[in-house]
Order: C-alpha cells, then sequence, then structure tokens
C-alpha cells in the first residue's frame, strides 16, 4: 500500500505561488478558503448570493495580486476575510440600494428544518441586514466565522475597544428587533 501524499499547508501553497506563480496552488487555496469566505459575505449582504459571489470573485483576485503583501502574521483565513470586507464595504460606500429582504430558503436548502426554525433564521437575517455594516462584520466575525475579538479587529483594522463596541451594540440591536418580532 504506497503512503498518502501530504496536503500541503496554506504556506506551502503560498510559497509556491510566489516562487513559481503556481496558479494550481493558488485554486487550491481558494477551493480551501471560499466556502468561508463566501458564507461572510453572504451574511453581510444580507443573503444576496449573487452580490456575495461577485464579492468573492473581487477578493479572491485581490487576494492573488496581493499575495506577496501576506507577511504571515495573522492566519491566512483572517488576511482573507479582511480582503472580503475591504471589498464589501468600499462597495456598500458608495451603494444607496435599500437592503434586500433575505430569502427564506438558500439555494441548497432542503427544506427539511422545521418552518418556525426556517422563520427564526429569517428574522435574525432581517434584524442583521438592519444593522450598520460594521457592526454587522464585527457581529458576523466573531459569532459565525468563530473568530476572537483580536482576530475580528484585525481583520476590520480597528482597537480592540471598537470593535467590543461594535459587537455590544450590534447584539443590543438585534436584541431589540428580534423582541419586537410577533
Amino acid at each position: 500500500m504506497s503512503p498518502s501524499p501530504e496536503v500541503p499547508s496554506d504556506a506551502e501553497l503560498i510559497t509556491r505561488v510566489l516562487l513559481r506563480d503556481d496558479r494550481r496552488a493558488f485554486g487550491e487555496l481558494m477551493q480551501r478558503h471560499q466556502s468561508a469566505v463566501r458564507g461572510l459575505l453572504r451574511r453581510l449582504t444580507g443573503g444576496d448570493v449573487a452580490r456575495a459571489d461577485d464579492l468573492a470573485q473581487e477578493t479572491f483576485l485581490r487576494a492573488y495580486q496581493g499575495l506577496r503583501g501576506y507577511r504571515g502574521g495573522a492566519k491566512f483565513s483572517s488576511w482573507l476575510y479582511r480582503i472580503a470586507c475591504n471589498a464589501f464595504f468600499s462597495r456598500d460606500r458608495g451603494s444607496r440600494e435599500v437592503p434586500m429582504e433575505p430569502p427564506l430558503l438558500e439555494a441548497g436548502d432542503t427544506g427539511e428544518a422545521p418552518p418556525d426554525m426556517i422563520l427564526e433564521r429569517h428574522d435574525l437575517e432581517r434584524a442583521l441586514v438592519a444593522l450598520k455594516p460594521r457592526e454587522r462584520a464585527a457581529l458576523v466575525l466573531t459569532y459565525a466565522n468563530e473568530l476572537t475579538h483580536e482576530e475580528a479587529a484585525h481583520v476590520l483594522d480597528c482597537p480592540l475597544g471598537t470593535l467590543k463596541t461594535h459587537v455590544a451594540r450590534a447584539k443590543e440591536k438585534l436584541r431589540r428587533q428580534l423582541e419586537e418580532v410577533p
């Protein structure tokens, strides 16, 4: 029986991209992280799958173009989240659109969840969309993406105290909004 090939680390893949312009290595990095990046962006865009996917594509393009700027001080995923959040904020800043109503079911949902659970999730998604973008990002990064406050502050390029304030305000706003739901 032959030994299974070792899976290269993110650092090894990054080195291959930088030294040999190995696009397959970058493709593997994308494949590893695309689900988390898209999930983050879907939450930030209020479930707008097309917009989130467009931002994810922009994120990975920016990551490829700026890979030499990655210093390895933070996890590669955190670096990608920072690029994704910046892409979202830069698009959101110029947007005058009213946040879209989140869909009751995302594409790929099987509909097997109980209806009351679907409605609760919908209420939460609607409440998230109503938050300010930085509050929403702080909450999503710390709870949905399970980053520490320090990691989330690094991703959002803000002081730790500011991040904690965003999270506290977001939680309070969500609590008030969800209490109002009939």
